[in-house]
């Protein structure tokens, strides 16, 4: 299955010929910071299965000291995906084109999610990262 994505103005396009690994929704104070949300919302791909379609010039990029960042488009400013080092690591789930057929969305740090944020009982929670706590679902 091949999954295409676009930012908001369309300007820039890529596409995916392999599937979606660890969707997430990330509550923690940089990642809502960082996606103007009460989470980010992605999921993981395989460098290699991954292709920027037009745009690519009119990306920008964030990088932290740790490694990690963004790119998002020049003209609209879409977050479009998260790197790590110069490496494509997740796409933001929203800039997706097709339904990913994705049934669970784990959603880490809740613990450090904004006041107002309520998040549905019936979906898995972590405290930290997934992998690091156990979900309390």
């Amino acid at each position: 299955m091949t999954i295409t994505g676009e930012c908001f103005c369309g300007a820039i396009g890529y596409e995916i010929c392999g599937p979606l690994k660890d969707p997430r929704a990330c509550h923690c104070s940089r990642c809502r910071k960082a996606f103007s949300g009460q989470s980010s919302n992605y999921a993981r791909v395989a460098a290699a299965e991954f292709r920027w379609t037009r745009g690519e010039e009119l990306l920008t990029s964030y990088a932290s000291e740790q490694g990690f960042g963004i790119l998002f488009c020049s003209v609209c400013g879409s977050t479009m995906c998260g790197t790590f080092g110069d490496a494509v690591h997740g796409v933001t789930l929203g800039c997706l084109n097709e339904d990913p057929e994705i049934d669970d969305i784990d959603h880490i740090f809740v613990d450090s999610k904004a006041a107002w944020d309520v998040i549905p009982e019936r979906v898995r929670q972590f405290s930290e990262d997934r992998g690091k706590t156990d979900g309390r679902s």
